[in-house]
């Protein structure tokens, strides 16, 4: 299994490769600069705002936000309309903390949490034990996915991507949609980084065949243009850090599946989302996908613990979402 590991490029060496005091912001006005402020840029397309000046039209409206009115009252066709957003970013970069940050900030954002626990808990049908009593075995489909990449990649990825579905396909809670603004489902990445980050980067390592990838892209656009706008995204938010600093955090959490993990992975992941979400040189085949503005968060700095930069994120990441 081991070696099986090191050819797909998982294990192997590394190689060369609330707000206290935020005022009313308006789209076009200067936004007061922060002691502590991470490094943020929001891009549409190869556009990009600085993080002192944020100005976005939004269908020829101005729209503000000040610190109890996280986002702006929207309505579609006379339904309430929510928006959907997702955090992506390396393996440990921070995207469970950022997002328990979102969901205590302003109540109108439900967070979805990554599927992981359905990945290392699949059923597999009931069996009969020693005994003749009916035992249930289990899968840790994750941890085959790190041990064997070459053999079960594929079908991680596929199982990994319906999970994703799923999630994008709940509805927003009930108090949400009676809100009087307008609703956010957050989620902790997306079918579109499944498809063009880990799906992609097994292929290119090897650790899924061609047909494979063929098979996978075909039934993975089918989806995305069968559901249409109840998976489209308004808005992405890039968890920007050094591959190394993924690293450290991978190891201070020590989850089993990952103890075989090795720099070499963390940096091939860390290239495709830069192609991706600031290269923009991903081949992407859903032209709505092309258009999502992308906020990114230096999460390089240790914010798990640090309250003002905490804050300073969570701010930005308000205006951004209100401004889409």
């Amino acid at each position: 299994m081991m070696s099986a590991i090191c050819r797909c490029g998982l294990l192997s060496r590394v190689s060369k490769l609330h707000t206290s005091s935020t005022q009313v912001l308006r789209c076009g006005y200067v936004v007061p600069p922060q002691r502590r402020t991470p490094d943020i840029r929001l891009r549409v397309g190869h556009s990009a705002v600085t993080q002192t000046t944020v100005s976005m039209a939004n269908k020829g409206r101005k729209r503000s936000v000040s610190g109890s009115r996280c986002l702006s009252s929207s309505t579609e066709n006379g339904a309430t309309r929510v928006k959907r957003v997702s955090i992506e970013g390396n393996i440990a970069v921070g995207k469970s903390t950022i997002a328990r940050l979102m969901q205590s900030a302003c109540p109108e954002w439900e967070v979805v949490a990554e599927p992981v626990s359905q990945w290392q808990h699949i059923e597999n049908g009931t069996l009969q034990g020693p005994d003749a009593s009916p035992q249930t075995t289990v899968s840790n489909l994750l941890q085959m996915m790190y041990q064997d990449p070459q053999r079960w990649s594929y079908t991680f990825q596929t199982f990994s991507c319906m999970s994703r579905l799923r999630t994008q396909l709940q509805p927003p809670q009930v108090h949400l949609l009676s809100s009087e603004r307008t609703p956010v489902q957050v989620y902790e990445r997306s079918i579109y980084s499944d498809r063009y980050i880990f799906a992609l980067n097994m292929f290119e390592l090897g650790c899924i065949n061609s047909t494979e990838w063929a098979v996978y892209q075909d039934w993975h656009s089918l989806l995305v243009e069968q559901f249409g706008h109840q998976v489209e995204l308004e808005g992405i938010i890039y968890l920007r850090a050094p591959p190394k600093k993924c690293m450290e955090r991978l190891e201070h959490r020590g989850r089993a599946e990952e103890k075989g993990v090795k720099l070499d992975y963390l940096d091939k992941l860390h290239v495709q989302h830069e192609k991706w979400l600031v290269e923009k040189s991903t081949e992407l085949h859903f032209e709505k996908l092309k258009q999502i503005p992308v906020l990114q968060l230096d999460a390089s700095v240790e914010f798990q613990s640090d309250q003002e930069v905490q804050e300073e994120m969570i701010r930005k990441v308000s205006l951004c979402i209100a401004l889409t």
